[in-house]
């Protein structure tokens, strides 16, 4: 039985270990590569911050007509989370969410935000989101991410949610950002909004985040065999999930790069005929 956060890490220890050593970090070698990228994982971005205020809702209050719900504890922990992803400080000292930094990010590296700027007009008009989704002409792989981490949201268990949250986002997140930023040494400027948003979620999730979100899954699930187990099986699937977007990123990448390789191809066949 998964009856601790340390037996439901150790349930999932295979799925992180793909994650954490994906050819991704390796792939992204040029600015174009970053925009890729981002042009995908804005959609994880934003799926983020839904997970969280589903989280939000399950154990808080957040109705007009306030009652007391939930444990105090874990209203506490998730609101402080709360607090610093919706409304984090800049380098210029401003508040904003972590989404909004990262379409500023986008748009210092010159990567195309108008795919995700039509789907949150979508979200806004009241669309669902697998609507709004292929509206918007999101990328596939960000598309099934989306739609994979709204099953779990649609599921309404608060410790689902929360290991969604905690097992397939806080924990893994700062070792990702990590290799990603080590790939990034050597950076143009135009990347300097992307690596403090990188930098950013490896400081507060690997200090900060991560804990609150283990204690809180910890307060949820107390000493039911069967959230732990479920907790287990949705934190899984969420980092399959990822890995899967991860996949289609480099997928894309290689299909640029053929595109770009065979003009040269062709050039240098036709030099030789």
């Amino acid at each position: 039985m998964t009856s601790s956060y340390h037996q439901a890490l150790a349930e999932t220890e295979v799925h992180r270990a793909a994650l954490q050593t994906h050819e991704v970090y390796t792939a992204i070698r040029t600015v174009a590569d970053v925009r890729v990228l981002m042009e995908s994982h804005v959609f994880a971005v934003w799926d983020f911050m839904c997970l969280l205020k589903a989280l939000q809702g399950a154990v808080t209050c957040i109705g007009n007509l306030w009652v007391p719900r939930g444990d105090p504890a874990t209203r506490r922990l998730v609101n402080e989370i709360v607090l610093g992803e919706e409304s984090d400080l800049t380098p210029d000292g401003e508040c904003l969410s972590h989404f909004e930094l990262y379409l500023r990010a986008m748009a210092q590296v010159g990567a195309d935000v108008k795919p995700i700027n039509r789907f949150i007009e979508g979200i806004r008009a009241g669309h669902l989101v697998h609507i709004a989704l292929e509206d918007a002409g999101a990328p596939r792989g960000a598309h099934d991410f989306v739609l994979a981490t709204m099953d779990v949201v649609q599921l309404g268990k608060s410790h689902a949610i929360a290991a969604a949250f905690a097992l397939g986002r806080e924990d893994i997140i700062p070792s990702m950002f990590m290799e990603l930023v080590r790939g990034l040494a050597n950076r143009d400027r135009s990347l300097d909004l992307f690596v403090y948003y990188l930098e950013r979620h490896i400081q507060l999730d690997g200090e900060e985040h991560s804990e609150l979100a283990k204690k809180m899954l910890t307060n949820l699930c107390e000493n039911d065999d069967d959230k732990w187990a479920e907790s287990a099986a949705v934190a899984a699937l969420a980092l399959k999930s990822r890995r899967m977007l991860w996949d289609s990123v480099v997928a894309k990448l290689r299909e640029n790069r053929e595109a770009q390789a065979q003009p040269e191809l062709l050039s240098t066949q036709a030099a030789g005929s």
